[in-house]
């Protein structure tokens, strides 16, 4: 494998590690965001913009991931001439190996702290991006838009029966939850009558 293929996802890798250092903690990334997204947000209350930040570093750690399972993807790909399904499991498997050392890494910094659930954000990222390079953009979004479609109809049937039992009024859920079947059932209806759907 000649070093166009295995150096970019191995500097990506050295980007990830140094952000894992005191320079990406949370209190140097906020020294800059907060501000930026108090000036983008005025209207926004301190608890807003702490949760708005959050979300951001949270997207941060699956879009780092993503970029580095892709790279690597790319690297077996091309570089080794792997098959897709193998390519994109040793791809994954070093991108979740790398999420582990990085959050054990984190755990001796005093400004960091490590979690399992920021292991779990990473491999989801990576298996995203993943999916997306082996099945292709229009499979993967169709796969998506199934995903959401049976969450919101069976989630919105399963809140409606919540909240009519703790007697809370359900609101737009009574619209958005049939709303999402009946687009789920005319989608497959429409791909049935098309040939080779």
């Amino acid at each position: 494998m000649r070093p166009a293929h295995w150096l970019p996802p191995v500097l990506w890798m050295g980007v990830i590690m140094l952000l894992s250092t005191d320079t990406g903690s949370a209190a140097h990334k906020s020294e800059l965001l907060l501000p930026l997204l108090h000036w983008l947000l005025p209207w926004a209350s301190l608890g807003d913009l702490a949760a708005i930040h959050g979300l951001v570093r949270k997207g941060a750690h699956l879009t780092e991931y993503a970029i580095l399972a892709a790279l690597w993807y790319r690297a077996f790909t091309r570089g080794r001439r792997l098959t897709p399904p193998t390519a994109g499991w040793l791809a994954f498997g070093i991108s979740l190996a790398w999420a582990t050392l990085d959050e054990w890494h984190q755990a001796f910094l005093p400004s960091r702290t490590s979690s399992a659930t920021d292991v779990g954000i990473d491999g989801a990222g990576a298996a995203v991006a993943l999916i997306v390079a082996c099945r292709g953009w229009r499979a993967a979004l169709d796969g998506a838009t199934i995903a959401v479609l049976w969450l919101a109809s069976a989630g919105g049937a399963v809140a409606i029966a919540i909240n009519a039992w703790a007697g809370v009024p359900s609101g737009p859920l009574w619209v958005t939850t049939p709303a999402a079947a009946v687009v789920m059932l005319v989608r497959r209806r429409l791909r049935r009558r098309k040939p080779g759907a």
